[in-house]
């Protein structure tokens, strides 16, 4: 709302109409502001006491270095259980293997007994996924390049 300015000067003395008034009548009267609506409150969430939070904070941790061991033992190990599968097979044989680790950390996430709120469910899914697929395949990657480096002819020496 646009606030009036008050005359702060008085009106000139020769000017002789009818503004020889005082600067107190001629002020306009200044509207009332709209009174706003009080705002509703926001839902209150209820809080957590810190030792609950430390409690999620220290599974959801264990959970997070759990998957990127996981990843990595099973990335190394995948290059040894599916060497007698050649091709194509070995690749979806790996990723598959690479999931089935996942739900089996699932799993275990889930018997943590985990006491999440209903918006942080998702968290044990969610926790360190991407963390785990590169993992898992960069260990897998490397020890497959490691153990076949000497049986194929790539032209390098070494």
């Amino acid at each position: 709302m646009a606030k009036f300015k008050k005359k702060k000067s008085a009106p000139t003395p020769e000017s002789g109409d009818s503004k020889t008034e005082s600067i107190k009548d001629n002020t306009p009267e200044i509207p009332e502001t709209e009174k706003s609506a009080p705002t509703p409150e926001p839902p209150k969430i209820p809080i957590e006491n810190e030792t609950e939070k430390s409690e999620k904070d220290k599974k959801l941790s264990n959970l997070f270095w759990m998957r990127v061991a996981l990843a990595i033992i099973a990335g190394i190990s995948a290059t040894f259980i599916f060497e007698g599968i050649e091709g194509e097979e070995r690749r979806w044989a790996s990723i598959g293997f690479m999931i089935v680790i996942f739900f089996a950390t699932i799993i275990i996430a889930k018997g943590m007994k985990m006491q999440l709120p209903s918006s942080d469910r998702k968290k044990i899914v969610t926790q360190a996924i991407g963390s785990y697929v590169f993992l898992y395949l960069f260990s897998w990657i490397v020890t497959h390049t490691l153990v076949h480096v000497g049986s194929t002819s790539s032209g390098i020496n070494l």
